[in-house]
């Protein structure tokens, strides 16, 4: 001992192995051990700095387990190991990869994203079973040409590096079906992309393109495109021979007019906001019959065509912050509009308080501006009002609920004919009529109903305290229920069905909702009958004194596009609400909450959600 301390050496002649050996980033023998049964091996988020060698030989090596092991049970078979199939290094401190990667051939997917790969080796050429490749979140700027050899890739996921262009191997990756380029610093896309006729899926959002190429148009199995956050000018004419096209994102970018679609009959979504777009040419709509939502918010429209009730499916339409002075009366065509956005346009002609009551009160009124026809132009057509034609004061408007499936309540009081007044004299009042407002809905306004099948339900503008408990009679049709200016504090977990049928049901039951407005009302929490109908597209509940929502209830909304909180007392809003990805339409303008500030909320939808989901805890 004392001839070591002489020497200098501390202790143990084994201690500099141990050190080399300590050198190596420790992984649990147990997930060895279960990796070569499962074919699968998670190390994901353990801090990893360089992946260990005996991973990579995995399948090569013998495992410890096989020198002391003399069992030979069914969970005890070494030898009858599977070959890894499943590879998850991400969020871990790895600056690149080894070419041992090589020596897991089988590998079906590799994930690597959130690391800080500024490279990938040569060697990721050789994994020929390659699936999916996940390397989003690193420092890439360039990849090798040897990708070109995983002719079995059917996802890339590149987004979040630093590519300044799209490598040409990529556009022989002929089974690839999803590709992901977006965050990156692409100036420009070559023609190789053409190459890739089996994608499904194209992100090239968030880069700095002026341009696309023409030969995007052999993507004939393409069903979404992001170009969302680019420079792009003009989109090529070739796009619209994307026969499959039913996503196309176009938002921020410099766009001045649509894009020409006639062939992209497919097209469900047309997202064009944020972009410079002043002029709605009829042809620009004339093909797209299938179309059920179409984003223009933040252009410089100053109007729309008639030709804009060609779009019969359309369900969406967000015009807001435009130019927009008026509305063309046939909106109200629209059969299937549910949500309409008109915020920050200079609307003249039309009353504040009229655009807050929702998308239905809007066409109503739209409706009603529509010229009356001629009795003497064709026959069997309703007559005109005549100038002594006095309003009804009937309970219930039969002809909404005949023609236009509308079950509305809102009874009006006339002002009284004057008895020294010639008839001649009794033919324009010049005050509009005067509106009651009910505290209950007589059951004589649902009798009416009989065999007709209503679809939307209109109670706005009253004195209700309650939800009228009869509305469950119409759960198997009515889509969109209209609740807003009344007094009502709640909605109950049940409500009672008529005397004649015994058990409750709930809200809920209403199993076709997909509106509802319960705006300027006094509810103090957000309704949790709402987060249980999977079918709501439109919230509207603005003006109401609610403190706080359930993100992950909201979640399992999955259709929710729309949701309005305007005006009430929410403190903080809930960084998880940014996982709400089928939302389209987000006001929280009006709240007491710090953030996210003004300047995030002015910058639309979009940008809240990205501010919330980056404030997540991770």
């Amino acid at each position: 001992m004392s001839r070591f301390r002489r020497g200098g050496i501390s202790g143990d002649p084994r201690a500099g192995f141990r050190d080399q050996k300590d050198k190596e980033p420790a992984v649990p023998q147990g997930l060895i051990a279960a990796a070569r049964k499962s074919g699968q091996l998670n190390l994901s988020g353990r801090g990893l700095g360089e992946v260990p060698l005996s991973v990579w030989r995995i399948n090569l090596d013998t495992p410890e387990e096989a020198h002391t092991n003399v069992q030979f049970s069914a969970s005890d078979r070494w030898w009858e190991q599977t070959d890894l199939v499943k590879l998850f290094l991400s969020s871990n401190k790895l600056p690149s990869l080894p070419d041992d990667l090589q020596l897991l051939p089988a590998l079906v997917v590799l994930d690597v994203h959130d690391n800080l790969l500024s490279e990938l080796p040569r060697a990721v050429g050789e994994l020929v079973n390659l699936q999916k490749l996940n390397v989003s979140h690193n420092k890439l700027k360039s990849l090798p040409q040897e990708m070109a050899q995983l002719q079995h890739l059917k996802s890339l996921l590149l987004q979040h590096n630093q590519l300044e262009e799209m490598p040409d191997a990529l556009g022989r990756l002929a089974d690839l079906e999803e590709l992901d380029l977006s965050n990156n610093s692409l100036r420009n896309i070559s023609g190789c992309l053409g190459g890739l006729t089996h994608l499904t899926r194209l992100n090239l959002s968030n880069n700095k393109l002026k341009a696309l190429p023409a030969e995007i148009s052999s993507l004939k199995n393409l069903k979404q495109l992001d170009c969302t956050s680019n420079l792009l000018e003009d989109v090529p004419t070739s796009l619209s021979r994307m026969d499959c096209l039913e996503q196309l994102y176009l938002r921020q970018n410099k766009l001045t007019f649509l894009p020409e679609l006639p062939n992209c009959k497919l097209l469900k979504e047309l997202h064009v906001g944020h972009n410079q777009v002043h002029t709605l040419d009829p042809q620009h709509l004339s093909h797209l019959s299938c179309l059920s939502i179409l984003e223009l918010r933040d252009n410089k429209l100053k109007s729309l065509p008639d030709e804009i009730a060609l779009l019969k499916g359309l369900e969406r339409l967000d015009l807001s912050n435009n130019d927009l002075g008026s509305l063309p009366s046939s909106l109200a065509n629209l059969p299937n509009l549910k949500s309409l956005q008109l915020e920050g346009n200079p609307l003249r002609g039309i009353r504040r308080d009229l655009l807050s009551k929702g998308t239905q009160e809007l066409l109503k009124y739209l409706r009603g501006r529509m010229p009356v026809p001629d009795p003497k132009s064709a026959p069997g057509e309703a007559p005109a009002q005549t100038a002594m034609t006095m309003p009804s004061d009937a309970l219930v408007n039969t002809h909404a609920i005949a023609t236009l499936k509308t079950l509305e309540y809102r009874p009006q009081v006339y002002p009284p004919l004057l008895p020294w007044c010639p008839p001649a004299l009794i033919v324009v009042f010049s005050a509009p009529p005067r509106e009651k407002q009910a505290a209950f809905i007589p059951d004589a306004v649902f009798n009416a109903i009989g065999s007709s099948h209503i679809t939307i339900v209109n109670f706005s503008k009253n004195q209700l305290t309650e939800v009228p408990s009869r509305i469950v009679e119409l759960k198997d049709s009515v889509c969109d229920v209209s609740l807003g200016f009344n007094k009502i504090p709640t909605i109950p977990l049940h409500l009672n069905k008529p005397s004649r049928v015994s058990p409750p049901d709930e809200l809920e039951a209403l199993i076709r909702l997909q509106s509802i407005i319960l705006s300027f009302n006094r509810f103090k929490t957000f309704p949790d009958v709402l987060y249980r109908i999977p079918t709501l597209e439109t919230i509207l509940i603005s003006t109401n004194q609610i403190g706080s929502i359930d993100p992950l209830q909201l979640i399992k909304l999955t259709k929710l596009s729309t949701l309005d909180l305007q005006n009430n007392d929410l403190l903080q809003i809930p960084p998880e609400l940014g996982n709400c990805e089928s939302l389209r339409s987000l006001n929280l303008e009006g709240n007491p909450f710090r953030t996210p500030r003004a300047a995030i909320l002015s910058k639309g939808t979009a940008a809240v959600l990205e501010y919330l989901r980056s404030r997540i805890p991770t």
